[in-house]
């Protein structure tokens, strides 16, 4: 199966492939396990309290999927 990004690369378009960089991968990931983490504490650091509750629920969930998925 071709991955759609692949219609992307190549001479004359947008992207160029390049080889995964298993250094690379840790460190994104160690970096969003870290923002995860200060999800609830964000607002207030920076002082912006009124935020919908269930929406920021939510996104940290999703947010703790993806975490999990790509740990496997």
């Amino acid at each position: 199966m071709s991955n759609p990004l692949d219609n992307l690369c190549g001479p004359g378009k947008p992207l160029q492939l390049e080889a995964p960089d298993a250094n690379e991968l840790a460190g994104l990931l160690r970096s969003g396990t870290a923002r995860l983490k200060d999800a609830r504490n964000l607002g207030e650091y920076e002082g912006l309290l009124d935020v919908d509750e269930r929406l920021v629920t939510d996104l940290i969930a999703a947010t703790q999927a993806v975490a999990d998925a790509l740990g496997k």
